[in-house]
């Protein structure tokens, strides 16, 4: 997968430009709360921040299929960078509350959704589908350009598409390897440089990385192909009607089910957090969350070196049914091994229930919705992510870390429930698919 032409003209700037990310959220924590002394202001700022994110995030994935990722990129990267300031200013001069919120809803609103971009790319470069056109691809046939309808060419669209599932087991790794060095980095900097330091670092990757992300035009999916008759019910009408990915009956069950794995990294973040201080060594936190996100690290790896034989529905319902049994037994211990234990299998199951539903993703929404149907699972998993982290947080308060830890609980299960009862709009409108590629050029696939 590695070896596809052009693939590292965009991962590498994608992975600076995604650390901003995981940096964002504790950035804002760690300054607020040493301007405020109350870390209750300081998530309540960081809460903004996320919903803000999780709302906006899928107009700008829209935009980015209408008009093209550089075309979004650009200002919005500039706009994060300008808002982070801003917020940056008003927090050290000990502005109002008020103000605060005022200037996260921008900073969250504008945070780039490198990720989703990354994988419309993948997708594009992987399928040949929606491919920037050749003036912006330069000179010569693309990596997977198709030669004709005989077997060589429907050889290499087949093992292209194989590849798929391994991109999305990439890019899941990559996420969480994000979400391990970024907290650090900012902790790092805010306690050791400077409160502010996390914040200055995170817009200035910001910046830069999405920069010279947006400009890699190459491996840019083409902006505004409107596809006849493409999959993903509603997506696009047969008149070439553009309409919302959140139209397709899939992407909304996903995007519960994303609800819900938000809620499990709300919900832990919160959780650990109480636990280690009611313990006593509030050093632990960090070894404990490692441990969750180093499973989530080592299924990915898992999942994307496997040869699967069972199809993504089945194994998004295999992985979530193993993250909500998981999930439900945390609130009842208290050492540490055991906690680290069960966390450990807490990541082993958000792995393939997020590689799989991504996965899905590419055979529900239409070439011209993808980028947005990414960014609305991204941005629901923001704000289960931002629900779980205030809902926690005042349980934890109030009851302890063990009322916490049913915050995750409570989340998968009635995303479980979700994915069970509307499961069947989990499966592509094949038909219309292969009317509008044509028979005979359709890699078999397995069905669930």
């Amino acid at each position: 997968m590695l070896r596809t032409p052009r693939a590292w003209t965009f991962l590498l700037p994608g992975f600076a430009a995604r650390q901003p990310f995981a940096m964002l959220t504790i950035g804002i924590v760690l300054l607020v709360q040493h301007t405020t002394g109350s870390y209750g202001s300081a998530g309540t700022v960081a809460a903004v921040t996320g919903v803000s994110m999780a709302l906006f995030a899928p107009q700008g994935g829209k935009l980015a299929d209408r008009f093209g990722q550089r075309a979004v990129l650009v200002p919005g990267v500039l706009l994060h960078a300008v808002s982070v300031a801003t917020l940056i200013i008003l927090a050290l001069a000990e502005a109002p509350l008020w103000a605060l919120f005022a200037a996260a809803v921008p900073t969250g609103a504008s945070t780039p959704q490198i990720g989703p971009m990354v994988r419309s790319r993948w997708v594009a470069l992987l399928t040949g589908s929606g491919r920037a056109p050749a003036a912006e691809r330069g000179p010569g046939p693309g990596p997977l350009a198709r030669t004709g309808p005989g077997p060589d060419a429907r050889g290499r669209d087949a093992s292209a598409r194989a590849l798929l599932p391994t991109a999305a087991a990439f890019e899941s790794v990559t996420d969480e390897f994000t979400f391990v060095i970024g907290p650090v980095l900012v902790t790092a900097l805010c306690t050791g440089v400077h409160p502010a330091a996390g914040l200055v670092a995170e817009a200035a990757l910001t910046l830069v990385g999405g920069l010279l992300f947006a400009a890699q035009r190459a491996t840019q999916p083409a902006p505004g192909r409107p596809t006849t008759g493409a999959a993903g019910a509603g997506a696009d009408s047969p008149a070439g009607r553009r309409v919302s990915a959140l139209a397709v009956p899939g992407v909304r069950v996903l995007a519960v089910a994303f609800l819900g794995i938000g809620s499990v990294f709300g919900g832990m973040q919160v959780s650990l957090t109480a636990f280690a201080a009611e313990i006593g060594s509030p050093g632990v936190n960090g070894v404990l969350y490692g441990i969750f996100a180093g499973g989530n690290m080592l299924a990915g790896i898992v999942c994307g070196a496997v040869a699967w034989k069972t199809g993504p529905r089945r194994r998004l319902l295999a992985g979530y049914t193993g993250l909500a049994l998981t999930s439900s037994v945390l609130w009842a211990l208290h050492s540490v091994p055991l906690v680290a234990a069960l966390g450990l299998l807490v990541g082993l199951c958000i792995a393939p229930a997020l590689i799989s539903g991504y996965t899905l993703v590419e055979s529900l929404a239409p070439v011209t919705a993808r980028t947005e149907a990414f960014t609305w699972l991204t941005g629901s998993v923001a704000l289960g992510q931002a629900a779980a982290v205030t809902a926690a947080g005042g349980l934890a308060d109030a009851y302890g870390a063990s009322a916490g830890f049913t915050v995750p609980l409570v989340g998968t299960i009635l995303a479980l429930i979700t994915l069970f009862a509307l499961r069947s709009r989990l499966l592509p409108k094949s038909v219309g698919r292969v009317s509008a590629r044509g028979l005979g050029h359709r890699a078999p696939v397995t069905v669930d």
